[in-house]
């Protein structure tokens, strides 16, 4: 079978009209995880607010259990960060007893790591319990039309951007999609490697749904048969005929239509929806029939994110900075591709 490449997906706005070059240093990409909570104040487990320069989520959870000297399954992180950025992240660390027995944090801050809040709670911090990122970014040598530019970025302001899985996601040249493949044809492999290579499968699916609906100009508008989601929230409910309070609950970006996250259930989308669905579906049959196999849950994913509090400035002729908040799930990624090329 030949190797499964990663397409450029298709843009909302048109072309980007622009190229810039993405993390020519830690300090170019920041990023802030926000709590979908606010921690209690009491209970067994130390959150900590940590902002970490060029190191990944894994080693500060082991850095923190051989401080706290603790097992690895007693630290919490909500969500995996990329060590080339400056990241401000959460982790808990389960430390029961009285509050005098909590260590003493300061020696772990060091040019690369710097503990910036600390606080109780009753819970572990669970993967995916965020309410989203900030994010700042700097995109350096940017060289383009600058009318273009604005008119893309307002127009992402007011209406979103396509929900695309970004290319993290898939690993280099779609290395974790080919790799899905060899998995359901019987290659071994282990379990947080089967994980991610699951994870993949379903993206890239889901990515090409996406990228038929923005051919369509269907993205952020009805079919009929849609299941919709609720902005900022994972709550669905189906549709079968749009009518005008559908209209505009799209139109005012409370309501975003969904795609498919395969795996084995019964469809909950029809007509024009399930059709557009079945027809992705059936072009990968490796893929779709991997996934079933291996037991993957079929879900729901927005279509459309908005993105909120949009703002961008040049800091100079040719460098341009963008700040924006996305809810848990979506890439920052998405949002840059549809205005500058870049290469990282």
């Amino acid at each position: 079978m030949p190797s499964i490449e990663i397409p450029v997906w298709p843009y909302a706005y048109g072309q980007p009209a622009s190229t810039g070059t993405l993390r020519s240093q830690p300090e170019d990409f920041t990023v802030t995880e926000q709590l979908a909570f606010e921690p209690s104040g009491t209970g067994e487990h130390v959150f900590l607010f940590i902002e970490k320069i060029g190191e990944n989520t894994e080693y500060i959870a082991r850095l923190l259990a051989r401080h706290a000297n603790v097992r690895q399954r007693d630290i919490g992180y909500a969500g995996l960060k990329d060590r080339h950025a400056i990241t401000r992240q959460w982790f808990s660390v389960w430390i029961p007893g009285k509050p005098e027995l909590e260590p003493d944090w300061t020696p772990l801050n060091s040019p690369q790591l710097r503990i910036l809040h600390t606080v109780r709670h009753a819970r572990k911090l669970k993967r995916g319990v965020l309410a989203g990122n900030q994010f700042k970014i700097i995109v350096r040598n940017w060289q383009g039309d600058t009318a273009k530019l604005h008119q893309q970025l307002a127009q992402i302001k007011a209406h979103g951007i396509p929900n695309y899985y970004g290319e993290q996601r898939f690993g280099h040249n779609g290395q974790n999609v080919n790799k899905a493949v060899s998995l359901f044809q019987g290659a071994k492999t282990g379990r947080e490697q089967r994980s991610l290579y699951l994870s993949a499968a379903r993206s890239f699916l889901f990515n090409h749904l996406l990228a038929e609906r923005v051919r369509t100009q269907t993205w952020n508008q009805a079919l009929n048969g849609d299941t919709y989601v609720f902005d900022r929230s994972n709550s669905c409910f189906k549709s079968g005929q749009a009518d005008d309070d559908i209209t505009r609950r799209l139109s005012t970006g409370d309501i975003h239509p969904s795609g498919v996250l395969w795996g084995k259930g019964v469809a909950d989308v029809a007509d024009e929806a399930l059709q557009t669905e079945q027809n992705i579906i059936a072009a990968y049959p490796e893929l779709a029939d991997g996934l079933i196999a291996a037991g993957a849950d079929r879900n729901r994913r927005s279509l459309r994110v908005n993105v909120f509090d949009l703002e961008w400035t040049f800091l100079s002729e040719d460098v341009l900075e963008l700040a924006f908040s996305l809810p848990a799930g979506s890439y920052a990624t998405a949002v840059l591709r549809e205005v500058v090329r870049y290469g990282e």
